[in-house]
């Protein structure tokens, strides 16, 4: 039963065969020691049968006696035993109460997380580590400075502490292409930026209109990411809004890919390509999803992530294509640290890819860091100006404004709807 303790008189149990029959159920036995003695009780007990002496089968006659009177385990006797049989009294070794350890992190640290958390959406614990490690290190921030050498594991467990928790808790197919324009395969950047995969983002349909769409461009090597918006995706609207995006990058655009969709596979994205000099149009491959997974990722991570997936109508797309242009834009890719791949060719040329830590940065760090970098850049842009914006609001401040600026945009929505209505 459990909670019951073994009290017993040993004096009775004068022969290994005693030990047996109350083993075997067959010996009466007085109940007569107490819990606090079993320690003596044990010594006595390899004492009065010199436990040292005993055969290997006698031993374990005496063993199974004081496991079954003891209440301990086989492991925690033999321990006991080996001590018993030594010269001295058998006594407890440890304290009476467990030793507490002191809190690293306090409940302002849990609070700052919390808020951290709240500024960037929730990132994943390395990318938010990398923040902190930003803010204490770049920017100078001294409340980053215990949190700035936190592993990624307790991150998660500062994020269940209470103070953080009360802070923060119609299918159609896809039809066949068949005009001959782009070529079908996956892009092959060699470590080149300036490759870039492009999709859309519906913003959904209410009461039979359509909303807006978003135009996601980026690119394969360094993750630098652009978002526009236009009204519709049709040739008056998409070639214009298409043509400011690809300018935005600040390296030359050397490759063009996007998924079989007519709003790209058409001759006036074809004419304006050509006019921009970007000599490669790829497509993708049927049966081939990752062609153009990551552009698909990002539409997840940061176009649903921070426009949502509710109805806009069409009449705001210049709004928030300003939007995406003065404050999203320069946030992923000036201050949203990313993970980047490293292959691991093994013996037999498999290959496997990781994501280590010290390969996480942002995508203007990740531009910074290829092999001759700058003559990557567009005629007029060098790394002294764009060092010069990077560094102009700390990655926290940038958060806010791009928070700020979300918080106005969705209410100017919400009111012209109403007054529309």
């Amino acid at each position: 039963m459990q909670g019951m303790v073994i009290q017993m008189n040993d004096e009775q149990f004068l022969t290994l065969t005693q030990l047996q029959a109350f083993l075997d159920g067959t010996m009466a036995v007085d109940f007569a020691v107490l819990a606090p003695d079993r320690y003596g009780f044990i010594a006595r007990t390899v004492c009065r049968f010199r436990y040292q002496r005993l055969k290997r089968v006698e031993k374990a006659v005496v063993l199974r006696f004081l496991e079954r009177v003891s209440g301990y385990s086989r492991q925690q006797l033999t321990r006991l035993v080996k001590r018993g049989a030594e010269r001295g009294p058998l006594r407890k070794r440890y304290r009476g109460s467990r030793t507490s350890f002191s809190s690293i992190y306090s409940r302002a640290d849990v609070l700052l997380l919390a808020h951290t958390d709240s500024l960037h959406g929730t990132l994943s614990g390395l990318a938010t580590k990398k923040l902190m490690e930003r803010a204490w290190q770049l920017f100078g921030d001294p409340r980053y400075q215990r949190l700035a050498l936190i592993s990624v594991a307790h991150l998660y467990n500062l994020r269940q502490r209470k103070g953080y928790l009360q802070r923060r808790q119609v299918w159609t197919k896809t039809r066949p292409v068949t005009a001959p324009i782009g070529e079908r395969r996956a892009p092959r950047p060699d470590n080149r930026p300036g490759f870039l995969r492009l999709d859309s983002v519906h913003q959904g349909d209410q009461d039979g209109l359509k909303g807006i769409y978003h135009i996601n461009a980026v690119d394969c090597v360094t993750q630098f990411e652009a978002v526009a918006t236009c009204e519709r995706i049709s040739e008056a609207f998409l070639i214009p809004v298409l043509a400011e995006l690809l300018h935005s990058f600040p390296f030359k655009i050397l490759g063009f890919h996007t998924d079989n969709g007519s709003e790209y596979i058409n001759r006036h994205v074809a004419d304006l390509l050509n006019k921009l000099l970007i000599e490669e149009h790829t497509k993708s491959r049927s049966r081939h999803s990752n062609d153009n997974a990551q552009a698909e990722s990002k539409n997840g991570s940061i176009v649903r992530k921070h426009l949502g997936y509710s109805h806009i109508p069409q009449r705001f797309a210049r709004v928030v294509n300003d939007f995406c242009r003065e404050y999203l834009n320069p946030y992923i890719n000036f201050h949203r640290p990313c993970l980047f791949a490293e292959t691991i060719t093994d013996a037999k040329g498999r290959q496997r890819k990781r994501y280590p830590y010290k390969l996480m940065m942002t995508p203007y760090e990740k531009l910074k860091s290829l092999p001759a970098a700058s003559e990557f850049l567009k005629p007029g842009i060098t790394f002294n100006h764009l060092d010069a914006l990077a560094a102009t609001i700390s990655d926290n401040e940038a958060a806010q404004r791009l928070n700020d600026a979300r918080v106005t945009l969705f209410r100017i929505i919400s009111d012209r709807s109403k007054s529309a209505a």
